[in-house]
């Protein structure tokens, strides 16, 4: 295993009702309140209604509607605004990924004399940050425990992370009740989603993190047994509860120590919701198996770990001889490549049993930009040097290609 540091401060109350400890606790963190929140939802389901009901009387609470799926750098400008003429002490997210990404960057932003979309260039800039609080109500990105923020820059097409220490959650509410209204849709693009960032951290380069792999796979088996459940029966406790915490440990960094490496989806998809601005979990959807079909075929040594997958996640069975756990398929390379093949298509079928579309056609995306996309992706992040197997610009258009 590689050397890590591992420290998640966010406080997290988990379960129904949690929301009582919000006055208790938000009271510890400042009085002077930003609500940040996104089309209105949380009023037909009387979840602003309740937070109101706990808040009014010892709190003052400014409100800042409206933040998009990816959300954009106009809006945490406005929320800044916000926050340095009446000064806040505390922003509260209530919503899922794009409320609380807007509100970290928000929260930095407050505390920085020039443009936030500064911080999301050189994230050295940041010097400090509001606290942040949230009441999730759609489980996918993991933004809840993570010091993550992922803003999109319309002007400039770009989308691009913020990440420092500062900017771990206070406070994170998570009540699996508060996803019984989502619909479908927003269901299966966000275990797509749980289910893509455990993807980038189990396939990367070394194998001694074994106890990392079993987590990782456990996840993942989690959401490939509650994600048509909780499609199915919208309401069921069991099933909302499990994806639920399976979105916050697929992004803690709990199934990255001892590993590490630059992710490879995440950035080509970012090119699409940048440029597109496609739900981010159904870019992932149509993008995952065309990479795991490409890295294979470039690099047929991966076919180990994707055989591994296929066992330990779907009980693909091909080497009769592996140990429980299937780490290596070395002394049978013919049969790990046909688990591996096994594994992806599996995989593939999964997303399109979840209605999730399998081409970029479907959701009106052509190629008239695959080449800058893919150039991009390759400027802001890892793919070319560090990921699992290393793509430029050329691999990215081809995977680009191959969902047409």
């Amino acid at each position: 295993m590689k050397n890590f540091n591992f420290c998640v401060p966010t406080d997290i109350r988990f379960g129904r009702d949690q929301i009582e400890c919000l006055p208790t606790e938000l009271k510890k963190l400042g009085t002077s309140v930003l609500l940040v929140y996104g089309g209105g939802s949380i009023k037909l389901t009387g979840l602003y209604q309740k937070i109101m009901a706990l808040l009014k009387d010892d709190f003052i609470i400014y409100e800042l509607p409206g933040i998009t799926p990816n959300p954009r750098i106009n809006a945490v400008r406005a929320g800044v605004r916000i926050c340095k003429k009446n000064k806040v002490d505390v922003i509260l997210a209530v919503g899922g990924g794009s409320c609380i990404d807007a509100s970290k960057a928000i929260a930095a932003g407050a505390l920085y004399d020039g443009d936030p979309w500064d911080l999301v260039l050189d994230k050295t800039k940041v010097k400090g940050a509001l606290p942040i609080a949230d009441v999730l109500t759609i489980s996918a990105t993991g933004s809840e425990m993570n010091p993550g923020a992922v803003i999109s820059n319309e002007e400039t097409k770009e989308k691009l992370e913020l990440n420092t220490p500062v900017l771990y959650p206070h406070l994170s509410i998570l009540d699996p009740t508060y996803l019984f209204t989502l619909p479908k849709r927003q269901t299966a693009a966000g275990t797509a989603d749980i289910i893509s960032h455990v993807f980038e951290q189990y396939f990367q380069k070394g194998d001694g993190a074994f106890i990392t792999d079993r987590l990782c796979e456990s996840v993942l088996k989690t959401c490939f047994h509650y994600g048509p459940i909780a499609m199915a029966e919208p309401d069921n406790y069991e099933a909302r509860s499990n994806l639920m915490w399976a979105a916050t440990l697929g992004l803690n960094h709990i199934l990255t120590v001892g590993k590490g490496g630059a992710w490879s989806c995440h950035p080509m998809e970012h090119e699409l919701s940048a440029f597109y601005d496609i739900t981010h979990g159904v870019g992932l959807a149509i993008l995952t198996p065309a990479w795991m079909r490409y890295v294979l075929e470039k690099d047929p040594g991966t076919a180990a770990r994707f055989a591994m997958y296929g066992r330990n996640v779907w009980g693909i069975m091909d080497n009769k001889d592996g140990d429980e756990y299937a780490v290596g398929y070395e002394v049978d390379a013919e049969a790990a490549t046909a688990a591996a093949k096994k594994a992806i298509e599996r995989t593939a079928d999964f997303f399109r049993e979840m209605g999730l579309p399998s081409k970029l056609s479907e959701v009106g995306i052509g190629s008239e930009h695959f080449e800058e996309m893919a150039k991009e992706a390759v400027r802001t992040s890892g793919i070319a040097s560090r990921s699992y197997v290393p793509l430029d610009a050329s691999d990215i258009v081809a995977i680009y290609r191959s969902c047409e």
